[in-house]
């Protein structure tokens, strides 16, 4: 029995698929299938019941991986025990985020990384929430930057700032007059949002109930990226709502593309920072939080925190 091979079955847990599982970590379809039946063999039990479209967790199985999942957390910390006697700073911190955060906050937590813990590397990703939770939880990463709600059993959090929104709207449009725009003028205009999966789409929604009522689903395409509805915005598809550090229209000029405030209250996301109790580079998640408090991002409220 072996790490990989424990990881192998985690993996195969959360996928219920062969290729995925294997696309994951980063083996043939083969190899992983190969090494899954000789821990089966070895334990002279069925980890997963397999059908021709589907893989299914045995009850006994689903107490070994609850298990294995330990043993790697486990190994994790044997890991960072090591790294400690090198410093916490001195070895790579694996951060995950999702979509609507990373693309925009990475490079300039980066630099400031570079100049305060140059011997701490970045191993960064993005997906969606549900993914980095699992990942998290596995040892895959580190700490992870999301947006509220979250919970997660065995968990710390630290919020670090309240984004607002901001309205995305062609130049040329009505509304591109206005200083400001009231919830009840997008009631009347086709809103692009993401597709299912990203937490973003569901705080739009929430904070704006009554957008898109008047059409029919098919009439508003979806986006698969904040970046994929500004250029369909540009193109005149409708308006969009994104996070104020999506908003600069670097891309555009102003007589593409013009973004507006809402009136009244306006409507915002907690970003935050989690990472397992048991992890043991305090200075890493320290160094990590101050960076992304340094960063100044497009009318975010810094959330202070001990």
């Amino acid at each position: 029995m072996t790490l990989t091979e424990l990881r192998y079955i985690i993996t195969l847990a959360q996928e219920k698929h062969f290729r995925k599982a294997a696309e994951r970590c980063f083996v043939s379809q083969p190899t992983l299938s190969v090494a899954i039946k000789k821990l089966e063999e070895e334990l002279d039990l069925a980890i997963f019941e397999r059908s021709r479209t589907e893989v299914h967790v045995t009850p006994m199985g689903e107490k070994i991986i609850a298990q294995a999942r330990k043993v790697l957390e486990e190994a994790d910390v044997i890991k960072n025990i090591a790294s400690e006697g090198k410093g916490q700073l001195n070895t790579p911190l694996r951060v995950g985020a999702i979509f609507t955060i990373g693309p925009y906050l990475f490079p300039h937590i980066i630099r400031h990384i570079k100049d305060h813990a140059p011997n701490m590397p970045l191993i960064l990703e993005e997906n969606y929430t549900s993914v980095l939770r699992q990942k998290l939880r596995t040892g895959e990463i580190d700490v992870i930057v999301i947006s509220l709600p979250f919970s997660e059993p065995d968990t710390e959090l630290i919020d670090l700032y309240d984004e607002p929104f901001r309205i995305l709207i062609p130049a040329q449009h009505p509304l591109a007059a206005k200083k400001s725009i009231t919830r009840r003028q997008l009631e009347k205009e086709k809103v692009l949002l993401l597709g299912e999966g990203h937490c973003f789409r569901d705080q739009v929604l929430h904070a704006c109930p009554s957008i898109n009522k008047g059409f029919n689903a098919h009439e508003i395409p979806l986006g698969t990226s904040l970046e994929t509805l500004r250029h369909m915005v540009a193109s005149g598809l409708g308006l969009t709502i994104l996070p104020g550090s999506a908003s600069d229209n670097a891309i555009y000029d102003n007589d593409t593309l013009v973004e507006r405030p809402f009136s009244g209250k306006t409507p915002f996301r907690r970003v935050s920072l989690v990472w397992r109790k048991r992890f043991p580079r305090n200075e890493a998640i320290e160094a990590l939080s101050t960076s992304i408090n340094s960063c100044a991002l497009e009318g975010a409220s810094i959330k202070p925190h001990s």
